[in-house]
């Protein structure tokens, strides 16, 4: 029977679930795990929430003294707290958090319930109760991987020019896509290889948001070279994401962002506003450039200064190198465990 219940009940594939998918993989060595909600890349296929609730109910660990389901959104806290606290299971519930601002009142009282959280940075701990521990999330270090021939890599993907520029995430304001829209503006008759991709969706509200993001790269005369290609399968991703020459990144909120160190393990640097743990992601500068928030001319003038460097293939493995020894997922595997077992420990 599983000792550890993974939730993901967001049907989106969003940044928490990239960062569930990447541990998930690999976690699924190391015990009886159960996925619980939708599907994720490369994961076991998953449990519906009422069948995970009735094993965990009906079946214990044989060698542990409790399940343990680990959390990463409000609805699955709750569920969570409901499973154990109403209907009496026998498990312990893992939380990870990783916004750096407070929380509104009802995700802090289910926060206060957990049995341990997890924080992504030192920043996100000082918002919440119950730390165990400061894990940075991890990228999948196999999955996302260096092109063997980046101009060959991009020429495959069909989208024109000789190299590619893009960020990645939902279009809205709180993503700074008008910000990058901005930036590639002043960049493009800068670099006349050069295509920008926009990849994500905008959905709801934020359509017109889109609408006007679309007249702007209409009128400037660059619709051909800005391109908004909507949101990418996951799966495919990783292929796209190692052909590119540079990531650009300009929330004006972001509580971690995995889309720099996915770029980073593909030996691509970034360029990222103040936010998320993009500072700590640029080694000092070496591997990305970070900007002041809203920032669209300096993040130009630093995305013109990474594609002009000659040393591409120097700093490429360097941001290979970057990744893999310091925010791997199998290193963020081993923070999480350290958890489990003291939880498991103290029975």
């Amino acid at each position: 029977m599983p000792e550890l219940y993974v939730t993901n009940y967001n049907r989106n594939f969003t940044g928490v679930s990239a960062t569930a998918a990447n541990v998930i993989r690999q976690q699924v060595a190391r015990h009886d795990l159960a996925l619980v909600g939708q599907p994720l890349p490369g994961c076991p296929v998953p449990l519906t929430r009422a069948a995970a609730a009735r094993i965990t109910r009906s079946h214990e660990p044989a060698d542990l003294p409790f399940a343990i389901w680990h959390v990463r959104r409000n609805t699955e806290m709750r569920s969570a707290v409901w499973l154990r606290d109403v209907r009496r299971a026998n498990i312990k519930i893992v939380f990870t958090s990783a916004a750096q601002r407070l929380h509104s009142a009802y995700p802090r009282w289910l926060i206060r319930q957990m049995d341990a959280v997890i924080a992504t940075t030192e920043r996100a701990a000082e918002f919440v109760p119950h730390v165990r521990a400061v894990v940075p999330h991890g990228v999948d270090t196999d999955v996302f991987s260096p092109a063997t021939n980046r101009a060959n890599a991009w020429e495959q993907m069909g989208f024109g020019g000789t190299h590619g520029i893009a960020t990645v995430g939902r279009i809205r304001p709180e993503k700074g896509t008008d910000l990058f829209v901005e930036a590639m503006l002043r960049l493009l008759p800068e670099r006349p290889g050069a295509v920008a991709l926009v990849i994500g969706r905008a959905g709801g509200k934020h359509e017109a948001f889109l609408t006007k993001l679309k007249a702007q790269v209409e009128a400037a005369g660059l619709a051909d070279r800005l391109l908004f290609i909507g949101e990418y399968p996951a799966a495919d991703l990783p292929k796209l994401m190692r052909a590119l020459s540079l990531v650009v990144q300009l929330p004006r909120y972001e509580g971690y962002g995995m889309v720099p160190l996915e770029a980073l393990a593909s030996g691509v640097p970034f360029v990222g506003s103040d936010a998320g743990y993009y500072g700590a992601f640029s080694n000092a500068g070496r591997v990305g450039k970070v900007v002041p928030l809203g920032a669209a001319e300096a993040a130009a003038h630093a995305a013109l200064s990474l594609l002009r460097r000659e040393d591409q293939a120097a700093l490429s493995d360097a941001a290979r190198r970057w990744a893999e020894g310091r925010f791997s997922a199998r290193a963020e595997a081993d923070g999480i465990e350290a958890v489990y077992n003291a939880l498991w420990e103290r029975g």
